[in-house]
């Protein structure tokens, strides 16, 4: 009897364990986990138990893999664990796990874990099959029903008893039906929108390099966040006077991105294509369908279109769906200097490599798509920027700052600290981006720097708006006065600051705001609408 009271204890507290991602509203008893010590206690003993015993401990360890994932995906891109989604980016975790710790040690965090869960199954499993012995047949009744009863219980609306092994299996297969259902109404949405299928050559830019500049995780809580706008807001208001004093001007809004924290290739095509992609099925599909995007718009309007890619790499086929003229990859970009940790490259060896190799060279006018990855995390190193671009070359000099820094593993059990190199990391991109602008925007370039997404919940806080910072820079204000003026993009005003709109419209406006305004039937903007930066 002291047996069956003790393991169906156990049990209790490691299927409540389960429910993890779900804290505070933890119940109190796992009615499962109730039923299972019944049934197992007055189950005979033999080979049979055993095997069934077995089965419920494997069960247990992919349900625990499940419930650590959930905690994480949640932490780390806020949402949900989903089986369903999460297969087709498995890759990317593991690369992103290799590039912050090696492979080697990389391999050795998989296999422990595996290690771990396995350790987790058998010991269910052993615990189950050990029931019944040398316990009265009445006393595994009694638990048996009163497992029944918690079971049915658990199906009121009361705090005390839930269901843990079967409401987890359950949340999986719902969010894998509702995940398909929305796969399939997207599929149906590409197909049933003709019109905007439409490639439109934007007139007002034929003359203008347009340069898409995506500022890893840049996110309105850098802003808003009293943790960072100590750091990020004086960088912004040197930002406007800086360019204000160069004969530069800036216009700054918001713009809600599909995902957090991760997979940013979603809000890159969200933005591209017009279209809402939030997940990574909704990505296959668009690629799939040959739908058009920003690129098209302007490789039809006679731009020379290139993607510039320093965190690609490996072969990266998806990119050759887009349609870009040339991809530069990590492997492609000269890079001589140091990686630092995850970052390939630092920013401004990006933009200085971009200008000298690729606008420098260009005969016609550019569009390009840029990734700056010094912010991503795990924001270890932070260099400062240097002053003398033409020093940079092909990065050798970046080798005097190989190793400094702490490794991300330890940095990463401070979260206190983690936020802090975030701050830093992004007040980085931000300066370097901005010595860009100052150095190589002129009357015919369009600058249009922006976030991926927030960081991860880690840095941001649960249910943080999921809006991204947009700055649009230019020495001609008439390219930037129709962000202001239409209203077609709520919220953007003129300087390096977001105005006071509490919410910004959604990344898949942007396109088709550019083809109104910018199309061949765009009508002319007042530049009355411009407003003064104040020092």
């Amino acid at each position: 009897m002291k047996r069956l009271i003790v393991t169906t204890l156990l049990l209790n507290t490691l299927f409540l364990v389960l429910l993890l991602p779900d804290y505070p509203w933890i119940p109190w008893v796992a009615a499962d986990a109730l039923l299972l010590a019944g049934v197992f206690a007055i189950l005979p003993a033999g080979r049979g138990k055993q095997y069934l015993a077995g089965t419920v401990g494997v069960l247990y360890a992919l349900l625990a893999f499940f419930s650590l994932s959930d905690v994480l995906v949640r932490q780390s891109i806020g949402r949900p664990f989903n089986l369903y989604l999460e297969v087709g980016v498995a890759g990317s975790v593991f690369d992103l796990l290799e590039s912050n710790l090696g492979l080697g040690l990389s391999l050795l965090v998989i296999l422990a874990l595996a290690v771990a869960f396995a350790g987790l199954g058998g010991f269910v499993g052993r615990l189950l099959s050990q029931l019944g012995g040398g316990t009265p047949a009445r006393a595994g009744r009694l638990v048996a029903a009163a497992g029944g009863i918690a079971v049915s219980a658990s199906w009121l609306p009361q705090p005390v008893v839930g269901l843990s092994v079967s409401g987890l299996a359950a949340t999986q297969i719902q969010l894998a039906a509702d995940t398909h259902q929305s796969t399939l109404a997207f599929r149906q949405h590409l197909e049933d929108n003709p019109d905007a299928a439409q490639t439109t050559p934007l007139k007002g830019l034929e003359t203008t390099d347009v340069i898409l500049g995506f500022i890893e995780s840049y996110g309105i809580s850098a802003i808003t966040d009293p943790r960072y706008r100590p750091v990020i807001e004086p960088r912004l208001e040197q930002m406007a006077q800086k360019l204000d004093e160069a004969g530069l001007h800036v216009v700054t809004g918001r713009l809600r991105s599909p995902v957090q924290g991760g997979q940013s290739w979603l809000a890159h095509t969200t933005l591209l294509s017009g279209q809402w992609i939030e997940t990574q099925l909704d990505y296959e599909i668009f690629l799939a369908s040959n739908f058009p995007t920003l690129i098209d718009d302007l490789d039809t309007t006679g731009h020379d279109t290139v993607a510039v890619m320093p965190a690609i790499t490996r072969a990266w086929p998806e990119g050759q769906a887009f349609g870009y003229n040339r991809i530069y990859a990590s492997t492609t970009m000269d890079y001589r200097g140091p990686a630092f940790n995850w970052v390939t490259m630092p920013d401004q060896y990006t933009w200085s490599w971009f200008q000298r190799n690729v606008r420098d060279q260009a005969e016609t006018p550019l569009f390009a798509e840029i990734a700056l990855i010094s912010s991503h995390a795990p924001w270890v190193p932070v260099l400062p920027v240097l002053e003398d671009w033409d020093a940079i070359g092909t990065g050798e000099t970046f080798n005097q700052w190989k190793g400094t820094g702490e490794a991300p593993a330890r940095l990463w059990r401070d979260p206190e600290r983690v936020r802090e190199h975030y701050a830093q990391a992004l007040d980085y991109a931000l300066n370097v981006a901005t010595e860009y602008a100052l150095r190589h925007v002129d009357n015919q370039t369009l600058l249009v720097l922006l976030g991926d997404h927030q960081a991860a919940p880690l840095v941001t806080g649960e249910d943080a708006s999921r809006d991204v910072v947009v700055h649009i820079i230019s020495a001609d204000p008439q390219l930037l006065a129709p962000f202001v003026a239409s209203g077609q993009l709520p919220g953007f005003s003129w300087g390096a600051l977001p105005g006071d709109n509490p919410d910004g419209p959604a990344m898949a406006e942007f396109r088709p705001f550019l083809q109104q305004q910018f199309g061949a039937s765009s009508p002319a903007v007042e530049i009355s609408a411009r407003r003064p930066i104040e020092n």
